[in-house]
């Protein structure tokens, strides 16, 4: 369920290998950062299908929800999936400030990932 990659001695990323388990709320999101194999990791990796559709509709405030709980935890946080689907303006915003700030990263693969958390 969890699979950790060793970037540098000190930089441990959690991937999310699970391909059943979704992410519908806040306590999800917790119950994640608690797996076994993933308290020795700041970083985490997750599929945008461990995701609820309702995460990609800002307007229900799922987002946020998750997202907060993983800052709260100071945890670093890469979603992994074909972004360029979704073609609301408010969406493609938020993807790109996120990227910008880069605690919570929007990217295609799991190689770009592992790449922008070693810096």
């Amino acid at each position: 369920m969890i699979k950790v990659h060793t970037l540098k001695e000190t930089v441990a990323v959690a991937e999310l290998t699970d391909d059943t388990l979704v992410i519908t709320d806040a306590q999800d999101a917790i119950d994640l950062i608690n797996l076994p194999g993933s308290q020795e990791c700041d970083k985490f990796v997750i599929y945008e299908k461990n995701l609820t559709a309702d995460f990609f509709n800002l307007s229900t405030g799922i987002a946020g929800d998750i997202l907060q709980k993983f800052s709260n935890y100071r945890l670093r946080l890469a979603i992994i999936g074909d972004f360029s689907k979704f073609k609301s303006k408010n969406l493609n915003d938020f993807f790109r400030e996120s990227n910008k700030t880069g605690n919570i990263i929007f990217v295609n693969t799991l190689d770009e990932a592992l790449e922008r958390f070693k810096k």
